[in-house]
């Protein structure tokens, strides 16, 4: 039931028979560490004074591609009792140590090509970024511009704006001649325009404190995607000591400050990546339990429960300890349809939302996630034309989808774009839909390392 096969098409392609399941569900899945934290808590780690220990840090390519682009700027990583606990040792000084020649490998990890490339302002040497051929369409122009307002130069070698690209950073950043010994800070202000991806405004975030003066952010764009993530960046700034407001809307200040994490951090469980597993249980019907769910996040998942009982789902917690429960999603396979549901503070669940009212009683709408045209496929597109292909009526809206159930569903060989989220989106369908065929499941490696595995165990039990 759970096997990939191999195409015979010249060019390679692993295809995986998504299970299709006739009996409701009654699963209990451990999901791993969220990928936006592990891989903010290890730019933070590698920024601080001390080494520390990150507990249920998530081991998936795009957190093993940040640790390999950290190590080019020297910091070290020791493996502790477990797999995913690792101390992260700091180089010292103010300034990374780049090697001649440094090429940081981004793959299709927006956190890695946003985040590091914000980090190679503190290089004593120029470097340069590349990644996945994917990854050439994904925007970089904002954080580059706001590096390039900081005194960085960005050398390309491709489109403007796009992978691939050098940066060579500013000399004596942060300060000026006065005397002759003399220096004092300039207060940095940077205007960019984030509309496209809040990553360019976490990256930022994340390496001010060190600027000498601080920094002042502005977005000058007509709106701003997933504040949820913005805040979760501020909000583990401040765990590492840091000092961060938002005075008003688009408007953030950063005191430079030392930054130092507690000696050993705890990461959440990703809750966007339970989406598909509990949003299985309103698919099949049944039970799907998701243990270590917290009481407080700033995970834009965090919203998923009350997404769910809209669709009708019951949703409950099970206290667990003081700060996580056991979440518990029960469903009889009857899915209520939104007519208007704005998902500008939680993009990322999307695909997910997309394949549960794929089966709702009614037409849908999904509203605010214009932005996800430039995520690592444009996912607007992706998921219309996904359920097109297996008989489910879609359509693109401006900032949006709009998506109509079907009686005429059929099993097809659906494409996952190189994007992990459309990958865990065409698995869904299969539970309902018999005969999907899902071309490259190992792309899920970007944040869940075995999902096949999971998928199937969970509809095992």
């Amino acid at each position: 039931m759970c096997e990939v096969m191999n195409s015979d098409s010249q060019e390679h392609v692993d295809l995986w028979k998504a299970p299709f399941v006739k009996d409701n569900l009654d699963a209990l899945v451990e999901i791993p560490g969220s990928k936006s934290l592990s891989n903010r808590y290890l730019i933070l780690a590698a920024l601080g004074s001390k080494p520390v220990v990150l507990k249920g840090l998530l081991r998936s390519r795009d957190t093993e591609l940040m640790m390999s682009a950290l190590k080019i700027f020297g910091v070290r990583f020791e493996e502790m009792e477990s797999y995913t606990s690792v101390l992260v040792i700091p180089p010292h000084g103010n300034t990374f140590d780049i090697a001649d020649g440094a090429v940081v490998n981004c793959g299709l990890a927006g956190t890695v090509m946003r985040f590091v490339t914000a980090l190679s302002l503190f290089a004593n040497k120029p470097i340069r970024f590349d990644g996945d051929k994917q990854a050439y369409a994904r925007p970089m122009k904002p954080v580059l511009d706001g590096l390039g307002q900081l005194g960085a130069h960005v050398k390309y070698h491709g489109e403007v704006g796009f992978l691939p690209f050098s940066i060579i950073p500013p000399k004596n950043f942060g300060s000026y001649e006065i005397n002759d010994q003399q220096t004092t800070h300039q207060n940095h202000v940077v205007r960019i325009d984030s509309s496209s991806s809040s990553q360019f405004i976490s990256a930022l975030l994340l390496i001010a404190s060190r600027i000498p003066g601080g920094l002042c952010i502005e977005h000058i764009g007509s709106k701003l995607p997933s504040m949820p993530h913005i805040r979760m960046t501020m909000e583990y700034i401040r765990k590492a000591g840091g000092v961060v407001d938002m005075p008003e809307s688009g408007v953030w200040h950063v005191k430079e400050h030392d930054l130092t994490l507690p000696d050993e951090v705890v990461v959440e469980p990703d809750l966007s990546n339970a989406a598909p597993f509990i949003g299985a249980a309103l698919i099949a019907g049944g039970c799907v339990k998701i243990p270590n769910w917290p009481f407080e996040t700033t995970q834009p998942g965090g919203l998923l429960p009350r997404i769910l009982e809209q669709m009708g789902a019951e949703v409950f917690l099970e206290h667990e300890s003081l700060n996580s429960g056991v979440l518990c999603v029960r469903s009889n396979e009857s899915i209520k349809a939104i007519s208007n549901l704005d998902l500008s503070a939680a993009g990322e669940i999307t695909p997910s939302i997309a394949a549960m009212l794929a089966f709702a009683d009614g037409v849908s709408e999904l509203h605010g996630i214009a932005h996800l045209r430039g995520h690592e496929t444009n996912r607007l597109d992706a998921i219309v034309t996904e359920l097109k292909r297996v008989g489910i009526g879609a359509e693109e809206l401006d900032d949006g989808i709009r998506i109509i159930p079907s009686k005429n569903m059929h099993g097809e060989v659906m494409e996952t774009y190189a994007d992990h989220r459309m990958a865990t989106f065409a698995s869904m369908l299969g539970l309902r839909i018999p005969n999907i065929t899902v071309k490259n499941i190992a792309t899920t490696r970007k944040t869940i390392p075995d999902f096949p595995g999971m998928w199937c165990k969970m509809i095992s039990k």
